[in-house]
């Protein structure tokens, strides 16, 4: 990039690998000592600047292919990162012909990114479109135990219902990796905490990353987006380098179900109220929050998308009737 090297040409610094002791290039980090000295001191030696970033599965799982799938959404939401995954794969699994069952242990099938629920009209249009193609949603039905020798071959539900399978998805979500900061002193609540320009709680250590919890709309969030990755990191990585500028997320999300292509701008964490709107080959429901436009989810409606997310990138809203009425040129608005 060409601004952060612009900024690390100032400071004397060079992009380059960084050899160990042991000859190995790009080891990991094990530890770190917050009493030592920090990073500052040691800038001008061309000193190696390290983020502390990252996720990993809550747990492994194998599986066996067969002809039958059992999806067992073991959280009370369809989890996502970076997309609607785990109804991608049961839409991937209808189109190779498996037959599909999804336990939604909460009861009413929800989903969204983590943390973030989408609205009940988005959900019932998802869910639609699951049944139709013939896959059987069971909501408010956990999972008791799975059952086999060599491999899995059915299950049994938390309703005493028996289903035979070939082979499971368990939608288990991702945690933030924070051990490494957590040995080291570093704060950790929900992942670890940052300030709005990624600083942790030790001098000179940054981070960035699904593992942080960064300030946003006067409480803490943890996003785990690959866009938010990347942006978080790129902010992060300039003020390490002196830029001094808050990180200020602008989130989206999409995901492919069967031919349905649903494009989401904007949180909706606190959302009182939704509106329709309804075009002449998709529709989107747009969120706001006292009257003020925080987030969108489209479907099939690729231009009221980018309108709503252009709105809320330049800092815009528009009002509940506007974002309804068919009649509103939303482009007009961003000209407003």
């Amino acid at each position: 990039d060409g601004e952060l090297g612009d900024l690390a040409g100032e400071r004397g610094l060079t992009h380059r690998g960084t050899e160990h002791a042991d000859g190995e290039i790009g080891a990991l980090t094990s530890g770190l000592d917050a009493s030592k000295r920090g990073f500052d001191d040691l800038v001008e030696g061309e000193a190696s600047l390290d983020v502390l970033f990252g996720s990993e599965p809550d747990l492994g799982v194998d599986d066996s292919v067969g002809s039958k799938v059992l999806g067992c959404f073991e959280r009370d939401t369809f989890e996502c990162v970076g997309g609607l995954c785990d109804a991608d794969r049961v839409s991937e699994g209808l189109e190779v012909q498996l037959e599909v069952h999804v336990l939604v242990r909460a009861v009413r099938m929800r989903f969204g990114p983590h943390l973030l629920v989408a609205a009940a009209e988005t959900a019932n249009v998802i869910r639609d479109a699951h049944q139709r193609d013939g896959v059987d949603i069971r909501e408010g039905v956990g999972l008791a135990r799975l059952v086999g020798d060599a491999h899995v071959n059915s299950a049994e539900l938390s309703d005493g219902t028996t289903l035979d399978v070939d082979f499971v998805i368990v939608g288990i979500g991702i945690r933030p990796s924070t051990a490494l900061a957590e040995a080291s002193g570093i704060a950790c609540k929900n992942g670890i905490s940052v300030d709005s320009q990624g600083r942790t709680s030790v001098p000179s250590v940054w981070a960035a990353g699904d593992c942080t919890s960064f300030p946003y709309k006067g409480g803490k969030l943890r996003l785990e987006s690959v866009q938010n990755a990347i942006d978080q990191a790129h902010a992060v990585a300039k003020n390490m380098l002196g830029a001094g500028e808050d990180y200020v997320p602008y989130p989206w999300f999409w995901s492919d179900q069967y031919e349905l292509k649903l494009q989401i701008a904007g949180l909706n964490t606190g959302y009182d109220q939704v509106v329709q709107r309804v075009g002449d080959t998709g529709r989107s429901h747009w969120y706001f929050q006292a009257g003020r436009f925080i987030a969108v989810d489209a479907i099939d409606a690729a231009r009221d998308y980018m309108v709503g997310k252009r709105l809320l990138e330049m800092g815009k809203t528009i009002t509940p009737d506007q974002a309804a009425n068919q009649e509103t040129n939303l482009k007009a608005l961003l000209k407003a």
